[in-house]
Formats: C-alpha cells, structure tokens, sequence
C-alpha cells in the first residue's frame, strides 16, 4: 500500500478524481459514498456543493451537515472518498451511520479502506463527534472486518423495507 492523505476535494485533483470515478461508473458497482455518485461534470460546481454540504444552513430539510475527503496517494492517485456526517438523523441512524466510505475498484484488498476508515475517525475527533455509528450491508464481508478491525462494536441490525440487513456498529473515540 502506497503511503496516503486526506484531502479536501480541490481543482489539484480534478484528473484523478475523474479518473476514479469513470473507473467507478465503468465497473457498474455501486458507488460509496453517495457523493461520489454525484456527477462530476461540472467539477467547480460538485466543490461547491461538498463544500456548502459541511454547513446546516445551507441544507434542504432532512439533511444534515458532512464533510467530505478523498484518500490520495502519494504519487497524487485518488483512491478513495469518504464522507463523515456531522450528526444523525432517524434515517443515519438506522442505515446510514456517520462515515460512508469507498475504494476504487482497483485498489481494493490493499488495506486503503482500513486506513481510510482510521483517518476518518481522526476527523470525527475533530468534529467533536465521540460516539461514531458505521455501517455496512450484511453481505459487504469486507467491509464489516474493515469496521470491525478499527473497533466497532456489533450493535442492533436494521432490516430495510426491501430486506436488505444492514449491520451497525459504534466506534467510541
């Protein structure tokens, strides 16, 4: 594994974010996070929705505020994204936790997503956020030993209204 950062989505990184997400879109999976799945045809026009993302006022009702970060490379490759909810709502709370997380198909098995996880639990301290919810769908077997090695703790399952099982589990920082 390459040695990596966080970084503030930014106009630097505008060729190797578009590379991850075109290798993202091609591999017909589904994009996690969801900001990730937000077209990035307009890339100053994607900042500044991320960045307006980060303030309540700024926000449709039901929202809540997040910050998002993509994990980079050394060499300037970006990896991974993750977006870090400010706080929760009942829908959060139920399925969606406080960090949504994601690798590039192709760097996946390399322990970016543990690392990427880890980096992103430092910025829930940051945030003031002691008590972090992170989830992952049933089957997702890796990304369940991801949260289980950086201390999640098993909670309650949530059952979706399509059936779909999304396991929990809280982190205490």
């Amino acid at each position: 594994m390459e040695t990596v950062f966080l970084v503030k989505p930014s106009i630097e990184y505008q060729a190797e974010y578009l590379d991850f997400y075109e290798e993202w879109k091609t591999s017909g999976e589904l994009i996690v996070p969801w900001v990730v799945s937000k077209d990035p045809s307009d890339f100053e026009g994607m900042l500044q929705f991320l960045l307006e993302s980060e303030n309540q006022e700024a926000l449709s009702e039901n929202w809540v505020p997040s910050s998002t970060f993509w994990l980079v490379t050394a060499s300037k490759r970006v990896v991974g994204a993750v977006n870090i909810r400010h706080s929760l709502n009942e829908k959060l709370f139920n399925c969606g936790g406080h960090i949504g997380y994601g690798i590039r198909p192709a760097e996946r098995r390399k322990g970016y997503a543990t690392k990427l996880l880890s980096m992103a639990l430092e910025k829930t301290k940051e945030l003031g956020i002691g008590k972090i919810l992170v989830v992952c769908d049933e089957s997702n077997i890796a990304s369940e030993k991801t949260i289980l090695k950086n201390g999640g703790m098993p909670d309650t399952s949530f059952t979706e209204g399509n059936g779909n099982v999304v396991k929990r589990f809280w982190i205490t920082n």
